[in-house]
């Protein structure tokens, strides 16, 4: 667990690693990166499962965005631990601003459970079907 927290949402798997910066718009929340295999999904209020992230130190400035304005995933389940991504987060919480979970996990666990599946990240680091 690298933020901790609970957190409820259904289930978007991306299909590639994604940079937040320049991928997904901060406003909204939708992939916009047009050479994404998720372009135009709204990563919005999902139990986002992605396996990494791309590049750019401003992902973190992205995703205090996307908290900011409320577009943020309900929770991240990570393949490998970003770092970057995180600070957004952990400065979130200095502004006041809402955070979500962030958990490093194994994404093959998640093998057999469809896109859309509610899922419920808890405070303890479990996924959980409720």
């Amino acid at each position: 667990m690298l933020i901790p927290g609970n957190a409820e949402g259904r289930l978007l798997r991306l299909q590639s690693p994604i940079s937040l910066w320049g991928g997904i718009d901060p406003v909204s929340g939708v992939v916009i990166d047009p050479r994404h295999p998720d372009h135009g999904v709204s990563i919005s209020g999902t139990v986002l499962a992605m396996p990494g992230a791309v590049g750019s130190s401003s992902s973190s400035a992205v995703m205090l965005e996307l908290l900011r304005e409320g577009a943020a995933p309900a929770a991240i389940l990570m393949a490998r631990a970003d770092a970057i991504l995180a600070i957004g987060i952990f400065v979130s919480v200095e502004l006041g601003y809402p955070t979500c979970p962030v958990l490093e996990v194994e994404l093959s666990a998640l093998d057999g459970t469809p896109q859309g599946t509610l899922l419920r990240v808890t405070s303890e680091g479990r996924v959980i079907r409720p």
